[in-house]
């Protein structure tokens, strides 16, 4: 299927780059974590607008607890843990190489 000129869709969680780690990655998560998105929603097929709008919900609610996961309530502090324990893992599995990331950073 070809898409018009200009517009930009996100591909999804299973289908993002090092294994879903990157920023989008980030911000999917984070609003699973805050509930701003069910944890089904991968956003396959998202223009980026729509990611920038979930983006600036992920802020708002980060920005309530001095955006630390640590000052996160007991709650959100689990589910944060659970559901980046298992992104991690599943992008490991696909590859993804944390330390090699810091040293291309470099």
């Amino acid at each position: 299927m070809k898409r018009p000129t200009g517009i930009k869709t996100y591909p999804g969680l299973e289908h993002d780059i090092n294994g879903s780690m990157t920023m989008i990655g980030k911000i999917i998560r984070d609003a699973w974590v805050f509930e701003l998105l069910p944890e089904s929603e991968t956003c396959e097929g998202w223009e980026i607008s729509r990611i920038d709008a979930i983006h600036q919900q992920v802020n708002d609610e980060w920005d309530k607890y001095g955006c630390m996961v640590s000052n996160l309530p007991e709650d959100l502090s689990k589910r944060h843990k659970r559901i980046y324990d298992e992104a991690i893992k599943t992008a490991k599995e696909k590859g993804w190489d944390p330390e090699q990331v810091a040293r291309d950073e470099d």
